[in-house]
């Protein structure tokens, strides 16, 4: 007697889920994906709208730094599937990968929609069936209910794969409302904030007419242990782009913990503040003082408005105390930017509710993969690469499980 297909639901069709799906199907399982959106993937092509970013080239010891306080969880996903193994998977679609200059991987074509589009054609032809529009509800009598547009529908599976992202980008998909059924269910869930997102700066109204939109470039920021070079732009609300992302959790935990923050640009990094004096102190007879700034040491635009924005006209007019703010400018910010902003979300699923298989030990045969879970990562691949190693191990997870029950 042939024994029966066991099946699997998979709720949430962004790559964790997709991915979990993809090892499901290709071990005999019967396997529906369950998304509330009209369609799937919708934040992982809007995170490839400027270029997708898929992975890094850096070293794996290097690569799996970048997770924080849960490095060690995520790095265990990490070893099962790397960043060149994602590549090589990448390939597997027919679509060839390349490192850009800062060592981030893009596919050939930068976009997001080749790569899915191949995705989802493998999926549905290997047996996957997609089911749109059906938003989760939590379970009645173990079995999960869907909202749909027809009416409420319930979906009895033998192991369910949850995927449903974080809190950022609500419209996208990712609106977090799922925490409400897991914490019914004695799921401890860490609290959303928003990660690798912008801050608000409390611009004078002249600032913030004149500079808004303007780039910042070739500066080096510092806050505590934190020093990178790079650029951020300048918004009507404060400041936001890859450098305040990359600083942003520190941030935001300084700010939860003291209300408010402060980090410290310098805005000429190939310049010692000995060099910027000697520069300054040429004489610049009728030139004005921005025309000086500029030919004796290339600042101009929104770097001598910052310089004006945070320093007294004292200040600006003596020459060490305005090389000094040039090598070491503090800018205080007051809050992050709402959640719905956000690139991505910290937060989610404790680790600690969870086994070593991404199984929650209070819902047997219930995973848990992707941003859902309680960690964070720069942008940089490092976020998508977390996602496809966590979405994978689930389903592989499921595997196990279910030869054993």
């Amino acid at each position: 007697m042939d024994t029966p297909i066991k099946s699997a639901a998979v709720i949430g069709g962004g790559p964790a889920g997709l991915i979990a799906a993809e090892v499901l199907i290709e071990n005999g399982m019967q396997v529906d994906i369950y998304d509330s959106m009209p369609s799937l993937g919708r934040k992982f092509l809007m995170a490839g709208k400027s270029g997708l970013n898929i992975t890094h080239s850096e070293s794996h010891e290097k690569f799996t730094t970048h997770y924080g306080r849960r490095q060690k969880e995520i790095e265990t996903y990490l070893n099962q599937f790397t960043p060149d193994d994602l590549r090589v998977w990448v390939k597997g679609l027919g679509i060839e990968t390349f490192v850009g200059t800062s060592g981030r991987v893009f596919p050939v074509g930068m976009k997001a929609s080749p790569l899915l589009r191949a995705w989802l054609k493998k999926l549905q032809t290997n047996g996957v069936k997609i089911h749109t529009r059906h938003l989760w509800q939590g379970w009645i009598n173990n079995s999960l209910i869907f909202e749909t547009p027809n009416g409420d529908v319930k979906v009895k599976a033998d192991a369910t794969v949850l995927a449903l992202g974080g809190a950022s980008w609500p419209r996208l998909g990712s609106s977090g409302a799922w925490v409400d059924w897991l914490e019914q269910a004695g799921v401890e869930v860490e609290a959303f904030r928003p990660s690798n997102c912008g801050f608000d700066v409390n611009w004078s109204k002249h600032f913030r007419e004149k500079y808004h939109g303007y780039p910042i470039k070739s500066v080096v920021l510092s806050f505590g242990n934190f020093q990178q070079q790079g650029e951020f732009i300048i918004t009507k609300t404060g400041v936001e782009g890859s450098l305040i992302y990359a600083a942003s959790s520190l941030l935001r935990d300084e700010i939860d913990s003291k209300g408010k923050a402060s980090f410290t640009l310098d805005l000429a990094p190939a310049s010692s503040r000995e060099k910027l004096i000697a520069s300054l102190t040429h004489p610049r007879g009728s030139r004005s003082m921005a025309s000086h700034l500029e030919k004796t040491i290339r600042l101009k635009g929104a770097k001598v408005g910052l310089l004006h924005e945070f320093l007294s006209k004292e200040d600006f007019a003596n020459v060490d105390n305005l090389a000094t703010a040039i090598k070491g400018l503090k800018i205080p910010v007051i809050a992050t930017r709402p959640i719905e902003e956000a690139i991505s979300s910290a937060g989610g699923v404790k680790f600690e509710e969870l086994d070593a298989n991404l199984m929650i030990k209070k819902l047997p045969g219930v995973f848990c993969a992707g941003e859902m879970l309680d960690w964070e990562a720069p942008t940089g691949g490092y976020l998508l690469t977390a996602c496809f190693a966590t979405g994978r191990a689930a389903g592989f997870s499921v595997l196990n499980w279910l030869k054993r029950h």
